[in-house]
């Protein structure tokens, strides 16, 4: 049972992080491309951004979370997500819709996207600095450790108060997602203009109007998914190189421009990712004692070492682009 629960701690629950950030990030990614059909490379600059805001906020007023009990960080998140979806519409206003207006193919809008990238990269480390920010600057992080009522088991379940929030506003963010998409008349225009922006066009639906709005949505989806990472380890300028990856391999996963789709490929590169690098050799090391004498459990099983953990999105994606390019749930293709 000791096992078990270092199983859960190191799998279960890691697992379940990471495919919340890169939930969120791919269904930012997801939308952009159904509305825009472009690979939007400047989204992990975006959740970046979102957490430098929430460290600036913070910072400036440490103890105001106190007030109602919630650490600081939360509750400037709301203002950074503003922040957020104000500079992903701005960026769009200022270099895409530009591009778009004189009908430039999707390939040079990637490269568009890689230009903003290195543009907020290098403003960021610009202000941040280079190094890492913890975003408990008054506060203090709660770990709990949840000591199970077996007899023998000396491992706790060990779950901080970040992954708590992250998991809770996974689930309202996805719920409200579904509800907005499918309910709303704002979002089945969405969903039409996914399917054919001409014939949305000619129908009456005001395009510049869903464009604004699949921002707004991308941008407080980032601020989010960075904002409550940078909580649970430590906020660093170059937060994006770790996670562009990963959320293009969930959205491609789950088939591009398919919004569920995107929530199901981040939890599954998520759980990817914490079971290669697991070493197994814990698990199964209550049997030991049963297996024959030229069978003997090596110190490490583990597919690939935590430093190589990169490479397992990057296997996934390639994997799924050469079984299925339109992801599990047949998402759109680049033409």
């Amino acid at each position: 049972m000791n096992e078990l629960v270092f199983f859960i701690n190191n799998v279960m629950i890691a697992g379940a992080v990471s495919g919340s950030i890169y939930a969120m990030g791919a269904v930012g990614v997801t939308l952009i491309f159904s509305i825009m059909r472009f690979a939007h490379f400047a989204h992990g600059d975006m959740m970046t951004f979102g957490a430098f805001m929430v460290l600036l906020l913070t910072t400036l007023f440490p103890s105001a979370g106190s007030a109602i009990g919630v650490p600081t960080p939360i509750l400037m998140m709301p203002l950074a997500m503003a922040l957020t979806a104000c500079l992903a519409v701005g960026i769009d206003r200022t270099f895409y819709k530009p591009l778009r207006a004189h009908g430039v193919k999707p390939i040079v809008m990637v490269i568009a996207s890689l230009g903003v990238t290195l543009m907020l990269q290098g403003l960021i480390r610009l202000f941040a600095g280079t190094g890492g920010s913890s975003l408990y600057v008054d506060d203090r992080k709660e770990i709990f450790r949840l000591p199970l009522p077996i007899e023998g088991v000396r491992v706790p379940v060990v779950i901080t108060e970040p992954q708590l929030y992250l998991f809770a506003l996974t689930i309202i963010c996805v719920v409200a997602l579904h509800l907005f998409l499918s309910r709303s008349r704002l979002g089945k225009a969405m969903r039409a203009m996914s399917d054919n922006p001409d014939l949305a066009q000619a129908s009456g639906i005001n395009t510049n109007t869903i464009v604004a709005v699949t921002w707004v949505l991308a941008g407080g989806l980032a601020a989010i998914a960075g904002t409550l990472l940078s909580m649970d380890v430590t906020f660093k300028p170059d937060l994006s190189f770790f996670l562009l990856l990963p959320i293009f391999a969930a959205a491609i996963v789950g088939g591009v421009g398919h919004p569920f789709g995107a929530i199901a490929g981040g939890f599954m590169v998520g759980f990817a990712e914490a079971l290669a690098v697991f070493n197994w050799s814990l698990l199964l090391r209550p049997f030991r004692d049963s297996l024959p004498e030229w069978l003997s459990l090596p110190s490490n099983l583990a597919f690939v070492g935590t430093e190589y953990k990169i490479v397992v999105p990057f296997f996934i994606l390639v994997a799924i682009l050469v079984w299925r390019p339109t992801g599990i749930f047949k998402g759109k293709v680049i033409t």
